[in-house]
């Protein structure tokens, strides 16, 4: 079923398949585009929150140790 009958003329390339044939490859192009994109996105906002839990554990440790340093100076009066 494969094969051409003698009297087929041979396969040949049209204009409207071969816009969208570049068109395909141009929209596979844009995508990976975006899923590059995506994966630094990704990875800024990993990295933002971990800065951000850095900054709330930062301010957490300073409000204890205060807390803790005004505990020890009412008791020691």
């Amino acid at each position: 079923m494969s094969e051409l009958p003698p009297f087929a003329p041979p396969p040949f390339d049209c204009a409207p398949g071969l816009r969208l044939a570049a068109h395909e490859r141009v929209a596979e192009a844009r995508r990976e585009a975006m899923l590059r994109r995506l994966a630094r996105l990704e990875a800024a906002q990993e990295l933002l929150e971990r800065r951000l839990w850095l900054t709330v554990y930062g301010v957490a440790a300073v409000v204890l140790s205060q807390a803790v340093q005004g505990f020890l100076s009412t008791q020691t009066q």
